[in-house]
């Protein structure tokens, strides 16, 4: 990265400001209820608790692919919360988002997968044709090297393993070039080895490139080994909100509910 680069990054303010936030899809059922936070423009956030805490459905308030019932999200001066149309669309284009299941198009190389990751940014006609602008296909070829994926550029993404396509996954993200990366679940179908590959690749870009990262991890151990906060939810509500070292096994029963699953 250029001093250049450095500098710009630098003055980008990256930080995320949760007020009041609650969404419910029934009546009197809420999944997410009062949620406050202020995340800091840099490093890992990992949002752990059990299925049903409400984890993935904060992810997705985030980014603006669930409509909150109310509150605020802050991001670079907007409210997420109030974009509509072209203004959200354009919000997504700084938020990159790792899902679960990969989400790639399946029939398409790995570089088309990567580049479509730009749709954001090229007219429609020049992404039908496979018309990307060359300086958007450098940096497809940089991450291809950077994930370790140098030589797979042409083969299908369903020719690769599940590393392999999560691999691809979070490069495409960061071929948005976002201030925010979010990460729902992205090692629950993993192997223990590629899980720990899978998040210190991530923590690895996005630290050169200074994006913070929000991740829903079950993982509790990769959580802390590699985020510099962790927040605890459970049935819909923060529980515990510090640093790795003060994650104790009585926080760890209020999240999860119960010793039991500790002894």
């Amino acid at each position: 990265m250029t001093i250049a680069m450095q500098a710009e990054t630098a003055a980008v303010d990256r930080s995320l400001v949760i007020r009041n936030l609650e969404k419910s899809y029934t009546a009197d059922k809420p999944i997410l209820k009062d949620i406050n936070l202020k995340i800091g423009g840099r490093g890992i956030t990992a949002v752990i608790g059990p299925s049903g805490a409400g984890k993935s459905t904060l992810i997705r308030c985030v980014n603006g692919l669930v409509a909150a019932t109310s509150g605020e999200i802050i991001f670079q001066g907007e409210n997420i919360t109030r974009l509509r149309g072209r203004q959200l669309r354009e919000m997504r284009r700084r938020i990159g988002m790792v899902h679960q299941e990969y989400s790639l198009v399946e029939r398409l190389s790995v570089m088309e997968n990567l580049l479509t990751g730009r749709l954001g940014y090229v007219p429609a006609w020049r992404a039908w044709l496979r018309r990307f602008p060359a300086e958007d296909i450098a940096h497809a070829y940089e991450l291809l090297d950077a994930i370790g994926l140098t030589d797979f550029g042409n083969r299908r993404a369903d020719q690769l393993s599940g590393g392999q396509r999560q691999r691809v996954g979070i490069a495409r993200a960061l071929m948005q070039q976002p201030d925010l990366l979010l990460a729902d679940e992205p090692t629950s179908s993993l192997d223990p080895k590629t899980s720990v590959e899978i998040i210190e690749l991530m923590d690895k870009l996005a630290a050169a490139r200074g994006i913070p990262v929000i991740i829903n991890i079950h993982n509790v151990e990769l959580a802390r080994r590699f985020a510099s906060r962790i927040i605890g939810m459970a049935k819909g509500s923060i529980v515990f909100d510090g640093p790795p070292a003060a994650l104790e096994d009585k926080n760890l029963a209020e999240i999860y509910g119960g010793q039991s699953w500790i002894e």
